[in-house]
């Protein structure tokens, strides 16, 4: 029987997908989960498990095609049986039909269905039809785990280079063996795996020269520059020097000297050889960024404000909780103090905290802070929030932000945890930046940007030191806030960092 599989829908209805790169091909047994495939959303880059066990008879898009949610994905070949297997059940169940449909599990509203979390909490129900449209996968049979494949040096199943080499081979070359292990693929991010890709690097031999690591930026960008060293031609230079010194007995001969050559008519212009443009595809989350600040700058009127001050209380501090042996593990930094003030400024000034509603005509104030913290990454600017964040104590919201940080570096962010913003931060000192003019996500009425720390001469206690002193740029919704209130948010978030115990008489 073939069964169709589409392409679900990702959560936050997205309406399309990016195929990233197939990790099954034609022919190939799935198994039940198996990942086949990652799709980049506008939001996230997704590996999709196959909802069968079977064999795969077509791909319906390739690498670097655009997919529309509830189309064709991949088709199997299920519930064929080998003759001399024995006859029975399969975990996919009779015709073919997957093991259990996420259908009957509830998921939560806004959120994202994981693969590992079906596989801990599936609970047995009856096999439907079709795969699920909307989810991950089907959930496996009942008392059957995952199977998982260790990649350890020295047994079954590890990647050695010759094993390597053979699977990055086209298959048709590629020597059948009788007992050929099962081999997983490259342990990577997916931000790895697109700068491989980009680099035409096969993970595989990457793989094969690190056993038992993750393969990281480090490793492909090694890899990649011995491949370059090993294939770059030696080239003499542009000169020759026998060519430019005269023989030794040169200053006895009396012939007439000529006139010198120009250098322009000996030595060839350097033209480069590649591409003189590159043209990149609109696509991901560059494109949703790109729709996103064009409907912010010209929807909400936007008005910057900026404050420098000394910061050298709050540095002090950070300073002194760095030698605090209760809080070994954590990190913090001026980034969640600011945070801090933040969620305790919006208490204050609650007009930084809302939403202009067009379509009901309705100003909408939140009581709750879900504080967005802009993050660079390889794919490009997410915003990734954290939920209650006005509810948490400074360690906690210092862990949040890190942990934030590292699950967007990785591209493992989920679409759902990039939604649902009411005010958000972007670090740009990091970058050696002073100072900018953010724009608002849409539907938030305030953004700030926290500029370098430096240490500069500042009028301290009537003369003039060196002080630690940063600048706080703060854009907002001329629509919702007046220049009255940004002026006082931002006096308040500075006031705790000028001197951090005045968080104690904040509300």
């Amino acid at each position: 029987m073939i069964a169709e599989f589409l392409l679900p829908d990702l959560g936050e209805g997205l309406p399309e997908a990016e195929i990233v790169q197939w990790l099954v091909d034609e022919g190939d047994e799935v198994t039940l989960n198996q990942t086949i495939a990652e799709v980049e959303t506008a939001k996230a880059v997704v590996e999709i498990p196959s909802p069968y066990a079977g064999t795969v008879r077509g791909l319906h898009a390739a690498a670097g095609d655009v997919v529309a949610v509830g189309s064709p994905l991949v088709s199997f070949a299920v519930g064929e049986t080998d003759p001399a297997a024995p006859a029975g059940p399969t975990a996919a169940g009779a015709a073919g039909r997957p093991a259990e449909s996420v259908a009957d599990t509830p998921v939560p509203e806004g959120g994202e269905r994981r693969v590992a979390d079906e596989l801990r909490t599936a609970e047995p129900a009856a096999p439907a039809a079709t795969p699920n449209l909307v989810g991950y996968g089907a959930a496996p049979a009942p008392g059957t785990r995952p199977r998982r494949r260790a990649r350890t040096a020295g047994t079954p199943g590890t990647l050695d280079i010759e094993q390597a080499v053979h699977r990055s081979a086209p298959h048709d070359v590629v020597p059948a063996t009788a007992a050929e292990p099962v081999l997983e693929r490259p342990r990577s991010t997916p931000p790895v795996r697109k700068l491989a890709k980009d680099l035409g690097v096969d993970l595989d031999l990457v793989a094969a020269t690190h056993p038992g690591d993750l393969v990281t930026r480090a490793h492909v960008e090694e890899f990649a520059a011995r491949m370059a060293s090993t294939t770059e031609p030696a080239h003499a230079g542009p000169f020759s020097l026998t060519s430019t010194v005269a023989p030794a007995d040169a200053s006895r001969s009396r012939a007439p000297r000529a006139d010198p050559v120009p250098l322009a008519s000996t030595v060839p212009p350097a033209v480069s050889t590649g591409p003189r443009t590159t043209r990149t595809p609109i696509r991901g989350v560059r494109k949703h960024t790109a729709a996103a600040m064009v409907r912010s700058a010209f929807t909400a009127p936007h008005a910057t404000t900026f404050l420098t001050l000394d910061v050298t209380a709050t540095t002090d501090l950070l300073a002194s909780l760095k030698t605090d042996r209760a809080l070994d593990g954590h990190r913090i930094g001026v980034l969640a103090i600011v945070a801090k003030a933040v969620c305790l400024a919006l208490g204050r000034t609650p007009a930084l905290n809302s939403r202009w509603d067009e379509e009901a005509g309705e100003i909408v104030e939140h009581h709750f802070v879900t504080l967005g913290i802009a993050a660079a990454t390889d794919r490009g600017l997410v915003v990734p929030v954290i939920r209650d964040a006005d509810t948490l104590p400074l360690v906690d919201l210092a862990d949040a932000i890190a942990e934030l940080a590292a699950t967007a570096r990785a591209g493992r962010t989920a679409p759902a945890d990039m939604t649902g913003g009411t005010f958000s931060i972007t670090n740009v000192g990091v970058f050696g930046v002073d100072a900018g003019t953010p724009i608002l996500n849409p539907g938030e009425a305030g953004i700030l940007a926290v500029g370098a720390v430096r240490r500069t001469p500042w009028e301290h206690q009537g003369g003039i030191a060196l002080r630690d002193v940063l600048t706080l740029s703060l854009s907002f919704d001329h629509r919702l806030v007046d220049g009255a209130e940004a002026a006082r948010f931002l006096t308040d978030v500075a006031g705790v960092l000028r001197e951090p115990g005045r968080a104690m008489l904040l509300r």
